[in-house]
C-alpha cells in the first residue's frame, strides 16, 4: 500500500474530526447541546482510556504473558460497577467547588493550597509524558509498517520524524478546540464529541480484525478454542501477587490519571450519566479484549518468528492482502493514541496554567488583580504554551530514549506513578483529618520511591541509575537497593515498586496529619468535600465588608468576560433586593465569586485572587473547627437560623438603603428647590433691570443692542429651564406624544455629537476625543429619533462637562446582549461615587456644585423617562474606570440589523 496514501487517509480523518469538533461546539452555543450531553456520549469519552498501548500493546501483552492482559480492564471494571459510589463522590465534588483538574481537587481539598497543587502537576507531568511518547511511538511503528523503505517521506533510520509531524497536528487540534475560550464551566464539548467518535472507530477497527482472524484465517470459535489451547498461551500460570497488584494499579490509574479525571469529573455534565456509564463502560472495554487472545494466537501461528506482537493487528491482514481492513485498524489505533494525547495535553495545559503560570503572574503584577490586562488571554495562551510543551517533551523522551524497551513497558510503570496521588485523593474524600502537610508528604514519598526504584532503573544500566547502584544499592547500602528496597527480595520489580510506594505513602500522609495541625481553611475544605452529600457549609471563610464591590467586578471581567461578569454581579445585586451592578461583599457573595473564578484559572489561584482584594478570613479559628465538627442536626438547625438571620438582615439592609435614599433625595428636593428659585430669579432680575434701563432711554444703538441681547439670552436660560420642568412633567404623568418611526443608530449618534459640540465651549484643555465604531452603528431603528438623540446629547454632554481626565476620551460601543441593542458610554474620567450611583437619576438629584457646569440637575431624570416611555432603559455601569452609562433598546423594536454587534 501507498505510503502517501496512508498519510492522504490519515489526513482526511484528522480533518473529520475536526468537522465533528466545529459542529459539537457550534450546536452547545446555539442551543445547549441536546444529545451532545448524553450518558452515550459520556460514556464513549471515557474510552480515552483505551490508548493506543492496550490497542495495539493488549495483543502483545497476551503474547508474551497470556491473560495477564485482562487485569488492565478488571480495574477499571471494577471500579465502575463497585465503587461507582467514589465516583458520584467525586463528580458532586467536582462540580460543587468548580474543580478544573486532578491537581485542582486535591489543592481545594486541602486548604486551596497552590504549592500542592504544583507538587501534583509536576507529578502528573512527569509521569503522563512517557506515556505521551509511547503513543508517539505506536502511530510511528504503524506507520512504518505500511511504508516504502524508498519513500521520500519516510527514513527507516530515523522513523521519529513522522512522530514529530504527529505531535504538530495534535498539539494544533488540541490548541484549537481546547483552548478557543475561557469556558466557566470549564468543559469542551467539541474535544469531547470528536473523542466519543474515535472511541467508535478503534472498537469497529479492532472488532472488524477479530472477526476477520476467527472466521477468515480460524474455521470459526471452535477452530479458534482448539488453537488457544494448543497455543503457548494455555500454558502461562496465574501470579496471585501480579495478578492483584496490576487489578489494583489499573483501578487506581482510572481514578488519578489526568486524562481519566478529565472526562469522568470535569467533562461530566450530569451526574446521572455515572449510572449509564457504571454498565456500559465496562460492556466497553469487554468487547475492546473480546478478540485480544485470538489475535495473539494467530499471530504467533501466522507471523514469522521475532516478528513484533503488538504489531499483529496491523501485519495480519497485510500478510493476506487484506489493505482496506488494514487501513481501517490504522484509524483505530490512530484513534486510541490520539484522544489520548489530545485529553492528556488539555489537562496538563490546565493543571500548569491554574497551579503554575497564574501564581508566578500574580506575584509578578503585585498591584493585584484589578491591574489593567486581559486575565483571560493570559490563561489561554499559558495553555497553548503548555500543550506545546508536554507534547514536545513527549516527542524529546520518544527521540531520545530510541524507541527502547524501557519505552515499550512504560504503560505499567507511568501507571503506578500517578497512582501515587490515590492515598491523598482517597483520604481528603473520606477523611477530615487529612491535612496538607500530610498530603505534600506522602505524595514526596510515594513518587521519591517510583522514581528510584521503577522509574529510572526502567532505562537499565545505562541510565541515570548505573548498574553498581541497581546491585549494591544507593551510597553502597544493600538495603538501599533499588530492586529489592530494605532487603526484600524475589518480588516482581512493578509489584515490589507499586508495594512500598503505596505504603510508605500511605503511612507518611496519615502519621503527617495525625501530627500536624490543619488550618482553619482544611478543616472548613475537609467538611465541604467529606459531608458533600450532606449539606453545604457555604461561606464562612470571608469577612464581610472586607471588598469593595467595584474592584472585584474590574477583577472579575478580566477573567470572566464583561457580559458574564456584569450578569453575575448584577444578579446578586438583584438578589440582595438592590438595583445596579454592585452587590454587598458578603461572605457568601465572595465564596460565590471565588466558585466562578476557579473554574476558569482553578481553586487555589482563584481563592489568591480574591484574597488579594478582600483581605485574609478574620474568623475565629474555635468557630471553624466547632463548625466543621458539628452533628448533622446542629448543622441544619444551624442553617435554618442563618437563613431566617440573612432574611432578616437583608430586610433591615433594604430599609436601611431606603431611609438613606429619602434622606438624601429630600435634602436634594431642598437644594433643588432652592437652585430652581435661584435659577429663576437670575434671569429675571436681569431681565427686569435691563429692561429699565432701555425704558429711561437716552443710549447710543450699540448700547442698545448690547442690553437686549442680555434680554434675549436670560429669556432663553429661563424658557429652557422652564421646559425641562415642564418636559420632566409631561413625561412623568405619561402624556407625552411619541413619533415613531424609521431610523438609523449612527445618523442619531452623528447629530448627538454634532450638537453637543454647539451647544457647549471648547474645553479649555482641548476638546474631548470620541472613539467609535460606526460599522457596528449601521442599525436601524423603529423608535422616537428625537428623543433618543435627545438622550444621547444629554449623555455626551455630561461627558464633555464633567469628565476630569488629562486627555477626555468618551468610547461609545454598540453591541447586542440578551434580546436588547446596547450602546455604551464610557469616559475616562474619575466616574461616579458608588454612594451617589443610585440616586443620579432622581429628579432632586445633584452631585456637583451648580457653578462647575450650569443646569438644574434634571437632564438624567428626562433621560430615564424618555427610555421607559421607548421600552429600554438607561443604567450606570460601574467598574468601566470612569463614568459608564448603558442604554438599552429591546431588538423587538429594530428593523434591518446590518451588522450585528458582538
Amino acid at each position: 500500500m501507498s505510503f502517501n496514501l496512508l498519510v492522504a487517509v490519515s489526513l482526511i480523518y484528522v480533518a473529520f474530526l475536526f468537522g465533528v469538533a466545529a459542529f459539537a461546539e457550534r450546536r452547545t452555543q446555539r442551543v445547549g447541546g441536546g444529545w451532545l450531553r448524553t450518558p452515550l456520549v459520556y460514556t464513549l469519552s471515557l474510552s480515552v482510556y483505551c490508548t493506543a498501548w492496550t490497542f495495539y500493546g493488549a495483543v502483545g501483552y497476551a503474547a508474551r504473558s497470556g491473560l495477564e492482559f485482562i487485569t488492565i480492564y478488571l480495574g477499571p471494571t471494577l471500579v465502575f460497577t463497585g465503587w461507582w459510589l467514589l465516583l458520584r463522590k467525586l463528580v458532586r465534588v467536582g462540580r460543587s467547588q468548580r474543580i478544573t483538574s486532578i491537581a485542582d481537587m486535591i489543592s481545594s481539598r486541602y486548604g486551596k493550597s497552590n504549592g500542592l497543587g504544583v507538587l501534583v502537576t509536576i507529578l502528573a507531568v512527569i509521569g503522563t509524558t512517557p506515556y505521551i511518547a509511547l503513543q508517539l511511538q505506536s502511530v510511528t511503528l504503524s506507520f512504518g509498517v505500511f511504508a516504502n523503505p524508498d519513500s521520500e517521506f519516510w527514513d527507516p533510520a530515523n522513523p521519529a520524524s513522522t512522530g514529530l509531524l504527529v505531535a504538530f497536528g495534535l498539539a494544533v487540534f488540541t490548541i484549537i478546540f481546547g483552548t478557543r475560550n475561557l469556558n466557566s464551566s470549564e468543559r469542551h464539548h467539541g474535544v469531547v464529541m470528536a473523542i466519543a467518535v474515535e472511541a467508535v472507530v478503534k472498537l469497529l477497527a479492532l472488532l472488524s480484525v477479530g472477526i476477520f482472524v476467527v472466521w477468515g484465517l480460524a474455521d470459526g470459535p471452535a477452530d479458534m478454542l482448539t488453537r488457544i489451547d494448543n497455543s503457548q498461551i494455555a500454558g502461562w500460570e496465574i501470579q496471585p501477587s501480579r495478578w492483584a497488584g496490576l487489578i489494583f494499579t489499573s483501578a487506581a490509574a482510572i481514578l488519578c490519571l489526568p486524562r481519566m479525571f478529565q472526562v469522568i469529573v470535569v467533562e461530566n455534565d450530569d451526574e446521572a450519566h455515572l449510572a449509564s456509564a457504571s454498565w456500559a463502560f465496562p460492556l466497553y472495554l469487554c468487547l475492546m479484549s473480546l478478540f485480544v487472545v485470538p489475535i495473539a494466537v494467530i499471530g504467533l501461528e501466522q507471523m514469522p518468528e521475532g516478528a513484533n506482537p503488538d504489531l499483529f493487528v496491523l501485519t495480519l491482514p497485510l500478510k493476506e492482502e487484506w489493505h482496506g481492513l488494514a487501513m481501517f485498524a490504522f484509524l483505530g489505533g490512530f484513534s486510541s493514541a490520539t484522544s489520548m494525547v489530545i485529553v492528556a495535553a488539555l489537562a496538563l495545559a490546565t493543571m500548569v496554567s491554574n497551579h503554575v503560570v497564574m501564581p508566578l503572574y500574580l506575584r509578578r503584577h503585585k498591584e493585584g488583580a484589578v491591574v489593567s490586562g486581559d486575565v483571560r488571554a493570559v490563561v489561554l495562551q499559558a495553555r497553548r504554551f503548555a500543550i506545546i510543551a508536554v507534547l514536545l517533551f513527549g516527542y524529546l523522551y520518544y527521540r531520545f530514549s530510541g524507541g527502547s524497551a524501557a519505552l515499550a513497558s512504560i504503560g505499567l510503570i507511568s501507571f503506578v506513578g500517578v497512582s501515587q496521588v490515590l492515598p491523598a485523593l482517597l483520604g481528603g474524600l473520606f477523611w477530615r483529618g487529612g491535612t496538607r502537610a500530610g498530603a505534600a508528604a506522602g505524595l514526596i514519598t510515594g513518587f521519591t520511591v517510583w522514581a528510584y526504584t521503577l522509574f529510572l532503573p526502567s532505562f537499565g544500566p545505562s541510565g541515570p541509575i548505573g548498574s553498581q547502584i541497581i546491585e549494591n544499592g544507593l551510597f553502597g547500602f544493600h538495603w538501599l537497593r533499588p530492586q529489592a528496597l530494605f532487603g526484600v527480595e524475589g518480588m516482581d520489580p512493578l509489584i515490589h515498586t507499586l508495594f512500598w510506594s503505596i505504603m510508605l505513602n500511605t503511612v507518611a500522609y496519615c502519621w503527617v496529619s495525625i501530627i500536624s495541625f490543619p488550618t482553619p481553611l482544611e478543616r472548613l475544605q475537609g467538611a465541604q468535600v467529606v459531608n458533600v452529600f450532606e449539606h453545604t457549609l457555604g461561606a464562612r471563610g470571608w469577612t464581610r465588608g472586607s471588598a469593595e464591590a467595584e474592584d472585584l467586578l474590574m477583577m472579575a471581567q478580566r477573567i470572566l468576560g464583561s457580559s458574564e461578569a456584569q450578569a453575575l454581579f448584577h444578579a446578586e445585586a438583584s438578589r440582595q433586593g438592590k438595583v445596579g451592578y454592585l452587590p454587598d461583599t458578603t461572605p457568601e457573595f465572595l465564596d460565590l465569586l471565588e466558585r466562578e473564578l476557579s473554574a476558569s484559572v482553578g481553586a487555589a489561584t482563584a481563592h489568591a485572587m480574591v484574597g488579594q482584594i478582600a483581605g485574609s478570613s478574620s474568623i475565629l479559628v474555635e468557630d471553624l473547627i466547632r463548625v466543621a465538627d458539628e452533628a448533622q442536626q446542629i448543622l441544619e438547625y444551624s442553617n435554618q437560623l442563618e437563613t431566617q438571620s440573612a432574611e432578616l438582615e437583608r430586610t433591615a439592609r433594604q430599609l436601611r438603603e431606603a431611609n438613606l435614599k429619602l434622606t438624601e433625595l429630600s435634602i436634594q428636593k431642598d437644594a433643588f428647590l432652592s437652585q430652581i428659585s435661584h435659577e429663576l430669579r437670575t434671569p429675571m432680575t436681569s431681565i427686569r433691570a435691563f429692561s429699565e434701563i432701555l425704558r429711561e432711554g437716552g443710549m447710543t444703538a450699540e448700547e442698545t443692542g448690547r442690553f437686549a441681547g442680555i434680554i434675549h439670552d436670560e429669556a432663553i436660560r429661563l424658557t429652557r429651564l422652564l421646559d425641562d420642568l415642564l418636559e420632566l412633567s409631561v413625561l412623568e404623568n405619561a402624556q407625552v406624544s411619541l413619533s415613531i418611526g424609521p431610523a438609523r443608530l449612527v445618523d442619531m449618534i452623528d447629530r448627538a455629537i454634532a450638537a453637543t459640540g454647539e451647544m457647549i465651549e471648547i474645553r479649555a484643555d482641548g476638546a474631548m476625543r470620541i472613539i467609535r465604531d460606526r460599522a457596528r452603528e449601521e442599525v436601524s431603528l423603529i423608535t422616537d429619533s428625537d428623543r433618543l438623540t435627545q438622550v444621547f446629547i444629554n449623555l455626551i454632554g455630561n461627558a464633555r462637562k464633567y469628565c476630569d481626565a488629562d486627555v477626555p476620551v468618551l468610547k461609545i460601543r454598540v453591541r447586542q446582549s440578551g434580546g436588547r441593542l446596547v450602546v455604551d458610554f464610557i469616559d475616562n474620567g474619575s466616574g461616579i461615587p458608588a454612594r451617589s450611583q443610585d440616586i443620579i437619576f432622581e429628579k432632586f438629584s445633584r452631585l456637583s456644585d451648580q457653578s462647575a457646569a450650569g443646569g438644574a440637575g434634571l437632564g438624567l431624570a428626562i433621560c430615564r423617562e424618555i427610555m421607559t416611555r421607548l421600552g429600554g432603559g438607561i443604567e450606570y455601569l460601574p467598574g468601566q474606570g470612569g463614568a459608564a452609562f448603558r442604554v438599552s433598546v429591546p431588538l423587538a423594536e429594530a428593523r434591518g440589523l446590518v451588522a450585528a454587534a458582538s
